[in-house]
């Protein structure tokens, strides 16, 4: 708008109403993509959403992957104990199931993964175009996000934390106990 401003008092003439008209639209637009920009909120999401999403996607791969390498040693020692007729073959037929159930690891980790690289580029670009427009997020947080901020610590809804829990399962043990 201050640009507006200043074009109409250095150019008050009328022969050239249209390109002062074009000026004002343009440094309207201007403006208006500013604060669009800001309202993207890039910083945060380069800074704060796009790793968090890395870490818990990251932590979903580990996680399965380790659910199904238990899965796996328990069912090979199964198969492991001794012939007694028919609970050997009844025994071998579930761990054939179990061992079938657990190639879902191999392939959510691959489609996880790939989410994973698509959040990096994500990331990499966003930053790349914040720095580029000096983009600055609007003051405050989105009040969208501090209502659910508010709502997750009422409801203690913070989810499994990563790398091990934030209150040891022997502490909630013995809450119960």
């Amino acid at each position: 708008m201050a640009l507006a401003k200043q074009v109409r008092k250095a150019n008050p003439t009328p022969e050239k109403p249209s390109l002062i008209r074009e000026l004002v639209e343009i440094a309207d637009y201007i403006a208006h993509m500013r604060r669009e920009i800001a309202a993207l909120r890039a910083n945060e999401l380069t800074r704060d959403r796009l790793p968090m999403a890395h870490e818990e996607l990251g932590s979903v791969v580990a996680a399965t992957a380790g659910a199904t390498n238990s899965i796996m040693n328990a069912a090979e020692e199964i198969l492991g104990l001794p012939d007694d007729g028919n609970y050997r073959a009844a025994v071998e037929e579930r761990m054939n199931d179990i061992f079938e159930a657990c190639t879902f690891q191999d392939i959510t980790g691959q489609r996880i993964s790939k989410v994973v690289e698509a959040l990096r580029q994500l990331e990499t670009r966003l930053s790349r175009f914040a720095n580029a427009v000096k983009a600055k997020d609007e003051g405050g947080l989105d009040p969208g996000e501090v209502e659910r901020q508010v709502r997750k610590e009422l409801l203690m809804l913070n989810g499994p934390q990563i790398n091990g829990p934030a209150v040891a399962q022997d502490e909630i043990d013995a809450l119960f106990a």
